[in-house]
Formats: structure tokens, C-alpha cells, sequence
């Protein structure tokens, strides 16, 4: 069974730091672009970050650009979102995703998990 599991979620207050991890089983991800992917309550979901299968290129969506980094380590077939400096408005269920091949994109996506609550408040 193919499945991405993300963890490392949970309550934190404003300008604290989590870091996010993106778990492959069934499936090595040095194939794969991934994507963080969050939706807030009573939102639509939207891109947060990417990162081509070598790592060699990211992408981060404004709101989060300076304060959440994206690594991947494939030899351990993991995906990490390290977030710093968290905000209310950070408060989200985060999933990562992935698409098959090299490039970093939001859209194509294959694979998704089924998420990790990131709630940040005082």
C-alpha cells in the first residue's frame, strides 16, 4: 500500500516553531516532487511550499516566505517542513503530497496524506 503519513503537528504559541515531517511507505520518494498543502477552518486549501525530488529547488507561497524551510532526505524517505515563527493565521490541517518527477508544482499531485493539525495560539 502506497501511502504518505505526516506528523509533528500540534499547539504552539505565536512565534514558536514546529517541524513537519512527510513519511513515504510503499514507495521511495527521491522520485517525487512534494508539496505542503494546508486548509484553515472554513477555508479552501492552498499551497504552502515545494521541493523537486533532487531538493535542489523550493518554492514557498508569500505568507510563509523567511519563516518555513522545506529539506527532504530521500535516502531516509522523508519530506520536512520546519516552520518558525509561527502565527495565529499559520493555524491549518497540513498535507503533503506527491507528484511524479522532478519539478517543483502545486498541481499534478498523486499521492496525498491525510494531514497533521498545526494549531498556534496563546
Amino acid at each position: 500500500q502506497l501511502l504518505l503519513v505526516e506528523s509533528g503537528g500540534g499547539l504552539v504559541q505565536p512565534g514558536g516553531s514546529l517541524r513537519l515531517s512527510c513519511a513515504a511507505s510503499g514507495f521511495s520518494l527521491a522520485y517525487y516532487a512534494i508539496g505542503w498543502f494546508r486548509q484553515a477552518p472554513g477555508k479552501e486549501r492552498e499551497a504552502v511550499s515545494c521541493i523537486s525530488s533532487s531538493g535542489g529547488s523550493t518554492n514557498y507561497t508569500d505568507s510563509v516566505k523567511g519563516r518555513f524551510t522545506m529539506s527532504r532526505d530521500n535516502a531516509k524517505n522523508t519530506v520536512t517542513l520546519q516552520m518558525n515563527n509561527l502565527k495565529p493565521e499559520d493555524t491549518a490541517v497540513y498535507y503533503c503530497a506527491a507528484r511524479s518527477g522532478n519539478y517543483c508544482s502545486y498541481y499534478g499531485m498523486i499521492y496525498w496524506g491525510k494531514g497533521t493539525l498545526v494549531t498556534v495560539s496563546s
